[in-house]
């Protein structure tokens, strides 16, 4: 056994040794790098750890400091959209200009993707969100509603645990927040020098076919979304910031608070997510306090896609102030004809305190 152990650490160390300089970050513009805003933001670990049944040092790591892309569009009681893994602020293309009609809408490339940076530092949700809450001190934005996509799911949870005096509801798209949820890839790489040649050598692989496990409907997987997957692939620090995040889902550690989370949640979900579950959405529905479970037949991952009517509606509604009349014609997407509309809402569930 000892014999086993040593071996193990020499071929982790040599690992480590020949891929962490495959593996570079980045910090600066990046080859490409389209217009926009862009700002330098600096978000300081909180003083005392927050409450976890783990590590408390999954959540409270260093400073760190980013040069960020964001998007303000729009006037009214702030949104926040938070992306997905390996994903950027252009999945919400779609959303964003309907939310922009009642409210002022706050998008961002969240740190290690898109054009953002990928430097060196902390990549869990606790760490994202005090970068998001840092761009909203920016923009002089004091409390906002957040919508989170998939990974970004677990920042919008982060922040509302973080500083729930400045979260007023949630919105959950097909959220990505339990440790049953992580991958075999990602378990492994957490072993260092394992998770560096794995990602090397393994995370730009067959990505065409990842992403088709992400959509019901298979003709929303065009060929620009994919070379754009691929052309995204290849920015300087993109492999590195990806395992870092990778490490960084620790969900062990803070989701025995979801029930802290008080705020009022809407949970929207895909029938046919194989990447998310609906088990998820059902298990955050009991846990969460005040959320309300809307899911989608003939839906895959992303509900604001392919179930666009329906699940633009269900926000918009939420979103909206007291008595305002928050539904009307969609617009089509843009490059289509008309909107993609799913077959609307499948089954919902209520959760009230």
């Amino acid at each position: 056994m000892g014999r086993s152990k040593a071996l193990w650490a020499a071929v982790a160390s040599a690992g480590l040794a020949v891929f962490t300089g495959c593996l570079p970050y980045h910090q600066g513009a990046m080859p490409g790098e389209p217009e926009g805003s862009y700002v330098v933001l600096r978000a300081e670990p909180p003083q005392v750890p927050a409450r976890t049944t783990g590590d408390p040092e999954s959540l409270v790591r260093g400073l760190n400091v980013a040069r960020v892309r964001y998007e303000v569009r729009g006037q009214g009681p702030a949104i926040l959209l938070l992306h997905g893994f390996a994903s950027a602020l252009d999945a919400w293309d779609v959303l964003a200009p309907e939310l922009a009609e009642r409210h002022t809408v706050v998008r961002l490339d969240l740190m290690g993707f898109g054009w953002s940076d990928r430097p060196e530092g902390d990549y869990s949700p606790f760490a994202q969100a005090r970068l998001c809450f840092a761009l909203l001190d920016q923009l002089g934005i004091s409390d906002v509603a957040v919508v989170g996509h998939s990974w970004g799911a677990s920042v919008a949870m982060a922040m509302a645990l973080e500083a729930p005096e400045r979260v007023r509801r949630l919105a959950l798209y097909d959220a990505w927040a339990y440790e049953e949820q992580l991958p075999t890839f990602f378990w492994w790489a957490r072993a260092e020098g394992l998770g560096e040649a794995m990602f090397w050598l393994y995370y730009k692989e067959r990505t065409e076919d990842r992403m088709a496990m992400a959509f019901h409907d298979p003709d929303l997987l065009t060929q620009p979304l994919v070379d754009a997957i691929h052309a995204a692939l290849e920015r300087p620090g993109t492999v590195r910031a990806a395992l870092e995040a990778a490490r960084a889902q620790r969900y062990e550690d803070w989701a025995v608070r979801y029930p802290e989370i008080t705020q009022p949640t809407l949970l929207l979900w895909g029938a046919q997510d194989v990447i998310s579950p609906p088990w998820v959405g059902e298990r955050l529905l009991r846990e969460l306090p005040n959320a309300r479970l809307e899911v989608y037949g003939q839906c895959g991952h992303f509900p604001m896609l392919e179930a666009r009517h329906a699940s633009t509606r269900a926000l918009r509604e939420f979103m909206a102030p007291p008595g305002a009349a928050a539904t009307r014609t969609l617009a089509p997407v843009p490059g289509s004809a008309t909107p993609h509309a799913g077959s609307g809402v499948l089954a919902t569930g209520v959760v009230t305190p």
